[in-house]
């Protein structure tokens, strides 16, 4: 390793939630068969993992209940968010038994990346046998197998993770400039490498763009012709570049934030019901944005339709007002569900984004709006806030919630939109 060459390391643990769900029955993960979903969903349910035992059966993660060949033994586990999200932080715990918060990026519930340079000498260690110390310590602590990929900048260990670590016998990866280029610069498809989504991969196709060696050897201009600035991005990890930092990471602030949600429906929903649900989002939006101390001046509402049938509809506006009242920000959400909304198609999917927010002491009004009443709406919701922070999210509920329809009650037991026991 050269004196100036940092050693990252990104480490994912294999089938999580089904690692976990063995782990808690005192199962191998490894060589036990067991699913994570939720039976009551029916056959048509969502896997959210599957053992890699299972995986090496051919089982795909994220697969229905009915996908499953019949001939094949299973656990169901169902999901359990809570506990994963313990075993998540125990984890992390491990971590710092190593490391400095400082040299540790949570990337998912499930994936880390942590700077090992300034360590390797401290722990007179080379950065293979460092990651294989961290693996068995999790592996001995919690039974919770993990892979791992090394790298000398950020994108080579993910990549080293995501590609190089499942061929290797020991789940380890290692990637360099070099090694990246010699190794990687044909491999297809280029989906597998990290940040090229599908759509970014058809409109490098249009280019006869297949590989990261055709990438990195493709005029320039034309790339930031399509792509904007992202070309540099796209350019740079062509070659196994990045100049992204763990430094900067812990120092990146958002100059624009905005507070969003979304949900799946438990089921088809008709449009009345679907705008009682969207009516629920306003109200826990509003709620947030109280909670942050934000106001915003922009709302966004989308909706996404039973099975993909038609495509997704929904509108951004800006308001005329900078606020976090409920009492004003529903006739705007309302408008756009009502003028965009399909009638007669089932809805499976809502969203909403309260874009552009800015601290609350920014809040402005038209002359038309009673600001005394906005008070003491702001006031009555605080105090909700304060009943909900102290006793639970179902400790107190409106009219809105009790509603046949309504999702609120149920998904506030949720975590992550599952089980979250």
């Amino acid at each position: 390793m050269r004196e100036t060459e940092r050693i990252y390391f990104c480490i994912d643990m294999k089938s999580f939630f089904a690692s976990v769900e063995c782990a808690e029955r005192g199962l191998d993960p490894l060589t036990a068969p067991l699913v994570v979903a939720d039976e009551s969903r029916g056959r048509g349910a969502l896997c959210l993992a599957v053992s890699p035992f299972l995986k090496s059966k051919g089982v795909k993660n994220r697969c229905r209940i009915f996908e499953i060949p019949s001939y094949l033994d299973y656990i169901i586990a169902k999901p359990r968010m809570k506990k994963y999200v313990e075993y998540a932080a125990d984890i992390y715990e491990i971590y710092l038994d190593f490391f400095s918060p400082d040299d540790i990026h949570v990337y998912s519930i499930d994936e880390s990346f942590l700077d090992a340079t300034n360590y390797l000498k401290t722990y007179k260690t080379t950065p293979l046998e460092f990651a294989k110390r961290l693996l068995r310590e999790i592996r001995t602590r919690k039974n919770i197998p993990a892979t791992a990929g090394i790298g000398t900048n950020l994108y080579l260990a993910k990549v080293a993770l995501d590609i190089t670590a499942k061929k290797s016998p020991d789940g380890i990866g290692f990637l360099d400039e070099k090694i990246y280029r010699d190794t990687l610069w044909t491999h297809t498809p280029i989906t597998d490498f990290w940040q090229i989504a599908r759509g970014t991969a058809n409109r490098l196709r249009k280019k006869r763009i297949y590989t990261m060696k055709d990438l990195a050897l493709y005029p320039e201009q034309p790339l930031y012709d399509e792509f904007g600035v992202n070309a540099e991005l796209l350019i740079d990890h062509a070659n196994g570049r990045e100049s992204c930092t763990m430094a900067d990471i812990k120092a990146y602030k958002r100059k624009n934030s905005s507070v969003s949600s979304s949900q799946i429906l438990f089921e088809d929903y008709d449009y009345e019901h679907a705008e009682l649900v969207m009516r629920e989002m306003v109200l826990n939006g509003c709620q947030e944005l109280l909670r942050r101390k934000v106001v915003t001046d922009r709302i966004g509402f989308y909706v996404g339709y039973s099975s993909d049938s038609v495509p997704s509809t929904g509108a951004s506006v800006k308001m005329n007002e900078h606020t976090a009242s409920y009492t004003v920000i529903l006739p705007y959400c309302i408008k756009i569900f009502r003028s965009t909304t399909h009638k007669n198609i089932p809805i499976r999917r809502l969203s909403i984004d309260f874009g552009s927010v800015i601290p609350e002491d920014m809040e402005s009004y038209g002359l038309l709006i009673d600001k005394e009443k906005i008070e003491r709406e702001k006031k009555t919701e605080k105090t909700v806030l304060g009943i909900k922070d102290k006793f639970g999210k179902n400790s107190l509920l409106r009219g809105i919630d009790l509603q046949e329809g309504a999702t609120a009650k149920k998904r506030n037991t949720l975590i992550g939109g599952h089980n979250g026991e």
